[in-house]
């Protein structure tokens, strides 16, 4: 007997683990979702959403009793890529599988398991993650349809909820902090320095626009700057020109999340003639050295001081927003289940119009093209049509109770029917197929800073 594909999610995030180890897990991760499709694992799909705060990993699999291969597969590619052991691994990452991984990827997109309750960014995080999975080749028609209804499913809390209505976001709060540990709060004379040209860089940009902040440059350490002030404005820094900008910044903001990172001794070599400066670190694995927060005249905001500083939002709100996620994982899930109804329905149709068939045949043997032999088949497919209609109906109802199996082998057992319910294909081995607006280049480090 087939079985309908399941779903299986590996969720390493700031709910669970701190921020650090969240790090340690992401760093070079990125690849996971393509090397697991290439191993010998019975993982069939793979997609990738890792931000500022979170690595996650929805995986597709055949059966049920695929799960644990899948999930040690897994955890072995990302301590592979990541140099940690499988031990750490395997007790940071939290497992969840079919309606538990549905629910957290709607909460999810729809900023229900963020640091800044109700933000906004993660539901484009979660489109990116599914357009990236899709340009690579890895994400299955199961995936694509679980991403897609969590995308549905932020648009209709941001709609019908007052959640994020504030426009709060990791970036918004990380600001106000910023103009609260300020002297001067008029954004307007602030010389600011941001790091890197992801999808946090650009939210950052935005958001400096809204504070009618003038004097921002941007530097990019593989050389990405030019390209971003181009369409978002600001001055584009390198090597040769950022030491001269830190010297003058008020506020340097790192959004890129990559292997250049600004020591504590970097910025004590300054000649800053005593100027304080505010460093904002937005960046999961570290734009600055943490010990920058100990120099003198130096503060430094990171996502735990976001994280703690994130207001709560209305318990009212939330309640709301919590139904329309529970609502729409309920709805996916039984879907899901109907899929398995669908294969079975589809095997005793072609049963009984087999049957069905050879009986008209005979009676067009006897009878011949006659008026009575017409009534009689059109009799037949009239009485074959009522007979079908109810075990068509129960086979719907038993899928959405999760009974589907129930159903699948009494039809073997009665009729001796052999109902494959069918699989979404592997990515395995599979060339890339690109989507019209699938990102991932042009960024920097977007998966780890976005």
């Amino acid at each position: 007997m087939g079985s309908i594909v399941v779903l299986l999610s590996l969720v390493a995030s700031h709910s669970d683990i701190d921020l650090e180890t969240v790090a340690k897990i992401s760093a070079d991760a990125s690849q996971v979702a393509s090397v697991v499709l290439a191993s010998a694992s019975p993982i069939a799909g793979a997609v990738t959403l890792a931000t500022c705060n979170r690595y996650e990993i929805y995986c597709e699999v055949p059966q049920l009793e695929d799960l644990s291969a899948a999930r040690s597969e897994v955890i072995s590619q990302i301590a592979d890529s990541t140099g940690l052991d499988e031990s750490t691994i395997s007790t940071a990452l939290v497992s969840k599988s079919e309606t538990e991984a549905i629910e957290h990827l709607f909460s999810v997109g729809a900023g229900l398991d963020s640091a800044v309750i109700g933000e906004r960014e993660i539901a484009g995080q979660v489109r990116r993650a599914l357009n990236e999975a899709q340009a690579a080749g890895t994400a299955t028609g199961s995936l694509v349809r679980l991403f897609q209804a969590a995308s549905r499913t932020a648009k209709d809390v941001g709609s019908r909820t007052s959640l994020g209505s504030r426009g709060l976001s990791v970036v918004s709060v990380a600001l106000d902090l910023a103009t609260d540990l300020s002297r001067e709060r008029d954004w307007k004379t602030k010389n600011i320095v941001i790091f890197g040209t992801g999808a946090y860089a650009g939210a950052t940009m935005a958001l400096l626009r809204d504070r009618a902040a003038h004097n921002v440059s941007v530097f990019s350490a593989s050389g990405r700057s030019e390209a971003f002030v181009a369409s978002r404005g600001g001055a584009a820094l390198d090597e040769s020109t950022l030491e001269a900008a830190l010297e003058s910044a008020d506020i340097i903001i790192g959004c890129s999340g990559s292997d250049h990172r600004l020591m504590a001794a970097d910025i004590a070599a300054l000649d800053r003639g005593g100027r304080p400066l505010i460093a904002v670190d937005l960046a999961l694995t570290h734009d600055f050295d943490p010990a920058l927060g100990a120099l003198e005249g130096v503060d430094l905001i990171d996502l735990e001081s976001v994280r703690m500083a994130a207001p709560d939002e209305q318990a009212q709100s939330l309640r709301e927003a919590r139904g329309i996620v529970l609502g729409a994982t309920q709805a996916f899930a039984a879907e899901q289940r109907e899929r398995a109804a669908d294969a079975a329905i589809v095997a005793l149709r072609r049963h009984t119009q087999q049957v069905l068939e050879a009986e008209v045949e005979k009676v067009r043997a006897q009878h011949g093209c006659t008026a009575a032999a017409e009534e009689v088949e059109f009799a037949m497919r009239r009485m074959m049509r009522q007979l079908l209609h109810v075990p068509t109906v129960r086979a719907r109802e038993l899928a959405s109770e999760g009974r589907a199996d129930e159903y699948i082998g009494a039809l073997e057992t009665l009729y001796g029917l052999e109902v494959a319910v069918p699989v979404a294909p592997s990515m395995k081995n599979q060339a890339s197929c690109p989507v019209t607006g699938a990102q991932g280049a042009g960024t920097d480090s977007v998966s780890r800073s976005a």
